[in-house]
């Protein structure tokens, strides 16, 4: 039986994702599982794995991108136990989830409680779960707190919002003109990035508790004075430089380690979901869970603006890329 999968051939834009047929299915091995792909995010990370920019990754072209999935149990390598074929599972594979089909050590599945969407369960994977560690793991928010999410119209961006709501969070966040409304209804306070100073409004009202941002260079420094006597900056990600702005990311992660070991009062925490996971492999699973089981009891519904089909990840990485998606797109596959 053959398969399709999407492929980076080489190291660039969009133009470089193209989609391959093989004409057999992979064969799991001893402890491993067949995944049948129902859904995978497209996220800004596999935009900058497409373009060979993401930090720390070592894998080279021809590969797939994909750094989650959603998908049903299709066959059992020898040796495992705790998963049954036909069963729904999730994963964070950082990459090769764009596929009809894939290989997935068993023990690394998270069961998906039956009956969810495929496509809001894949956001829980990366972006969720992103955003719950960051409140909950490393900026330990209280309930009631002040916060500022930057990029806040985005995948994890509206995740922060969302779980930040549940928590009574008094939310600033960052976004374009066109997702200000969309920033409202999960019960944000927009700015305009573009006309707009964001350290002055949060110096305005006193300061935050935690800021979260994405974006690097000077926008790490900018949040880190946002905040309050005894609030983190925690930053997740390098913006500027994957898009070609500028930055550094040697030097910004200098920079943020020595505001964090001066007498400020002040702290600031790198974030890395894969770091963290490897660290603290449990966390995942039981922070991934509390996420579906919130996603099953209706408390929190993923932003999704499009879903499209595996065969359209070039123009789902355009749109990315254009800062065109109020929410998050998903690769619906195997429909």
């Amino acid at each position: 039986m053959s398969y399709k999968h999407v492929i980076i051939t080489e190291f660039g834009g969009p133009e470089v994702l193209e989609v391959v047929e093989e004409n057999a299915l992979p064969e799991p091995g001893a402890g491993e599982a067949r995944v049948k792909i129902l859904a995978a995010s497209a996220t800004f990370t596999d935009t900058m794995v497409r373009k060979g920019v993401y930090y720390g990754f070592k894998e080279t072209p021809p590969l797939s991108p994909g750094y989650d999935m959603v998908g049903v149990v299709d066959k059992l390598g020898v040796g495992v136990t705790g998963l049954k074929v036909g069963q729904m599972v999730a994963d964070l594979t950082v990459w090769g989830a764009y596929t009809e089909y894939m290989i997935r050590p068993a023990d690394s599945l998270v069961p998906v409680p039956v009956g969810l969407d495929p496509a809001e369960a894949v956001s829980m994977v990366l972006s969720y779960v992103t955003a719950y560690q960051m409140l909950h793991r490393i900026a330990k928010v209280k309930r009631g707190q002040k916060i500022l999410a930057h990029g806040a119209g985005g995948a994890v961006g509206t995740a922060l919002l969302e779980l930040g709501r549940l928590f009574d969070l008094e939310m600033y966040g960052t976004a374009s003109k066109s997702k200000h409304e969309l920033v409202k209804s999960l019960g944000g306070i927009p700015i305009d990035y573009k006309s707009e100073d964001f350290l002055a409004k949060m110096q305005a009202v006193g300061g935050v508790d935690a800021a979260f941002d994405a974006i690097s260079g000077e926008n790490f420094k900018r949040s880190f004075k946002s905040l309050k006597k005894g609030g983190a900056l925690v930053p997740y990600g390098f913006y500027n430089q994957a898009m070609g702005k500028g930055g550094n990311v040697a030097l910004d992660y200098m920079s943020v380690m020595l505001w964090n070991i001066l007498p400020n009062g002040r702290k600031a925490s790198f974030y890395s979901i894969g770091d963290l996971r490897k660290k603290n492999p449990e966390w995942f699973k039981e922070d991934l869970g509390a996420l579906f089981d919130l996603l099953k009891e209706g408390k929190i519904k993923p932003a999704i603006e499009r879903r499209m089909k595996l065969e359209d990840a070039a123009q789902a990485h355009k749109l990315i890329e254009q800062a065109a998606v109020k929410g998050r797109i998903v690769l619906m596959v195997n429909e």
